[in-house]
């Protein structure tokens, strides 16, 4: 029972510090000891020895992913470790990876610039090496496949399109998805027809980042605005980094340039050049990502 908050640099062990740095320690005599009273024996604080296996069910996790989500779990980690202060803890971490799997320690220590792929560490029981893959342990293997609840995020301008944003909004109404309209200023834009509509967020103020896909409705001159506006060009390009759909009036041409992927469009791209775009897209959103567009290496 903690009888205080010990306070310093760490508060666990075994850890690499010393002296007072180190924090608090195991006291055999001074420590808690159960009280041996006797039963049919004697009270004995004992675990299983399988407790003592830390590596089997982390194993059969990490290749239970698809390649995508095994490539997020590296990046996880070496963003993590990156923030460590210490290289050798950095090197110890993927030594004790090494007893999860090969390829994830491998793409951790690439990813931390490691010299060496250190010697896996001594495991205090070894590792279950043969348990199959679960499929249902795969987020992207068991998507929901539907859109519904999800939100879109449409970056309109002045001279908007008015029947494609009414085509937008009700093919995202029947799939139960939420539109939000993203404009240079929050009091709104001006469609084709001359309506006033308030916008939801300020351009600067709602990155794609809020939102589960996005749809770019800009007039060629609103387009022409937003591709010297940095905070327009991050709303397409962080979108298209993180795999989203985008849909996309073929006036936004000079936009998608200024945000550098109008040479990499691929097929998680819709162009809205049709009456049925619109539910074309939202067909497609049920996917949630095009992981296509992600580089996963051929290790990971």
């Amino acid at each position: 029972m903690a009888l205080h908050n010990p306070v310093g640099r760490v508060n666990y062990e075994p850890n690499s510090w010393s002296a007072e740095a180190a924090g608090p320690r195991e006291d055999p005599d001074g420590g808690y000891r159960s009280f041996a009273e006797p039963i049919a024996g004697e009270k004995q604080r004992i675990r299983s020895e399988r407790f003592a296996d830390h590596y089997s069910q982390a194993r059969q996790f990490f290749i239970s992913q698809t390649p995508i989500e095994q490539q997020h779990i590296i990046d996880a980690f070496v963003f993590e470790l990156s923030k460590c202060e210490q290289p050798g803890i950095r090197s110890r971490m993927v030594a004790n990876l090494r007893n999860v799997d090969e390829d994830l320690a491998r793409g951790i220590a690439d990813g931390l610039r490691l010299d060496l792929l250190p010697d896996a560490s001594e495991p205090a029981r070894r590792p279950i090496t043969d348990l199959p893959a679960s499929p249902a342990l795969s987020i992207v293997a068991n998507g929901p496949q539907r859109f519904a609840g999800r939100k879109i995020g449409v970056l309109v301008t002045d001279g908007v399109d008015a029947a494609l944003l009414h085509g937008l909004r009700k093919a995202a109404a029947a799939e139960g998805a939420l539109v939000e309209l993203v404009a240079p200023q929050i009091g709104g834009v001006v469609t084709s027809d001359g309506e006033l509509i308030p916008a939801h967020q300020k351009i600067d103020g709602g990155p794609s980042v809020l939102y589960d896909a996005i749809a770019i409705l800009a007039s060629a001159d609103g387009a022409a605005a937003l591709a010297a506006d940095a905070a327009a060009k991050d709303f397409v390009t962080d979108a298209h980094h993180h795999c989203k759909f985008i849909a996309y009036h073929p006036e936004a041409g000079v936009l998608l340039d200024a945000a550098g992927v109008l040479t990499d469009i691929d097929e998680g791209y819709v162009a809205l050049d049709s009456r049925s775009a619109p539910s074309t897209f939202l067909e497609r959103c049920r996917e949630l990502r095009h992981w296509d567009r992600a580089k996963v290496p051929a290790t990971a």
